[in-house]
């Protein structure tokens, strides 16, 4: 292929191409010093500036107060489903969960592994449609946290909202939508996303947690796994995950040049309602989720035949349009529309599909 295809995977996803190419000239020689940064000490001033950079930046971007520790751990975000209870659950306590699909089903099963998790709510009721309102939701007295994925990557439902929890420490999976769109920071205790969809490549998490929650963790918790030994050590207790540090700030540099989060914010509203109205408008595509809940990242849909299904994807393939297919438990398709992901790019696939539907509808 002589250009770069129009990528549509959930994760490891798409990345800015103006950041590999970056990352491309400075592989063998970063800035004269003769060697890449895979192959820096993690305790050099070199690498020890790029990590500082990267965390200003990301703090930059988000507004991070300044009684909040960024971190940048390893393990990805389900590592995280048995970090957070065992840094903020104290074993004869109980935590809130929210139940809205598959990522935040395997955080409850984790944290089940470590303590008593109260679903406060559950999306089953809707077939995993719509989020139920706080209304509905059935909160602990004295929770140590409630707990919530903001968007669910496989199928496709996102909150447009962050929930009232008073003085509980309010804890989010954005792996997929962190970035997205501007968020106050202030409200959530603990925020923390894999890097493989909106942030950089996959073997970096990103954890933001309020200083206040530090030092709470288990005398059972692994060192390795202790918000307040990674926040003492600058993130450095061990080796770190250098490259995907590096490559994340080279990210966060890229979005600061695009005008921020307020203007990815813009870019993506505008993907996401091109999308939306395509499939909106046919009779051939179809995406059940309450309006208000569609994922503005992940774009699951339907076709009114799913034996066209192969036929789709392979046609989508021939035309650079690549990793359609929905995840393998739900089936159908999914376009995940990242921040790297270009208004282009969705343009590109509302063509395609109209094609296919005159074609074969």
């Amino acid at each position: 292929m002589s250009k770069r295809a129009h990528n549509f995977c959930a994760g490891p996803a798409a990345l800015p191409t103006a950041v590999l190419q970056r990352a491309q000239a400075e592989m063998l020689d970063w800035q004269g010093r003769g060697l890449s940064v895979m192959e820096m000490s993690h305790r050099s001033d070199e690498y020890v500036a790029i990590a500082e950079k990267a965390e200003q930046d990301l703090r930059d971007l988000l507004g991070v107060p300044s009684d909040y520790k960024v971190l940048f751990l390893q393990g990805g975000a389900s590592q995280q489903f048995a970090e957070i209870p065992l840094n903020l659950l104290p074993e004869d306590g109980v935590a809130d969960y929210i139940e809205t699909g598959i990522w935040s089903k395997k955080a409850i099963e984790e944290g089940r592994r470590y303590g008593n998790v109260n679903v406060a709510a559950s999306a089953k009721g809707y077939d995993y449609f719509a989020i139920p309102g706080q209304n509905e939701w059935q909160l602990s007295k004295d929770a140590a946290y409630v707990h919530y994925a903001s968007n669910e990557t496989i199928g496709g439902l996102q909150f447009d909202w962050v929930p009232e929890v008073d003085d509980t420490p309010l804890v989010v999976d954005m792996s997929s939508d962190i970035l997205s769109r501007e968020i106050d920071v202030s409200r959530f205790g603990l925020i923390y996303a894999g890097a493989q969809k909106n942030i950089g490549p996959s073997g970096l998490v990103v954890a933001i947690v309020r200083e206040d929650l530090l030092g709470r963790a288990r005398s059972a918790c692994p060192t390795m796994l202790n918000y307040k030994v990674a926040a003492d050590n600058g993130s450095m207790y061990n080796t770190p995950a250098t490259y995907s540090w590096y490559l994340s700030g080279l990210v966060f540099e890229w979005l600061k040049e695009q005008g921020g989060v307020a203007a990815m914010e813009q870019r993506n509203k505008a993907k996401k309602d091109l999308l939306y109205k395509a499939i909106d408008g046919s009779d051939f595509y179809s995406n059940p989720i309450q309006s208000s809940a569609r994922s503005w990242m992940n774009v699951p849909f339907r076709l009114a035949d799913e034996k066209l299904d192969k036929a789709f994807l392979e046609g989508a393939e021939a035309r650079g349009l690549l990793n359609l297919k929905g995840h393998r438990s739900v089936g159908g398709m999914r376009a995940s529309i990242y921040n790297a992901t270009g208004l282009d790019a969705v343009e590109a696939l509302v063509a395609y599909m109209a094609e296919f539907e005159k074609e074969r509808g």
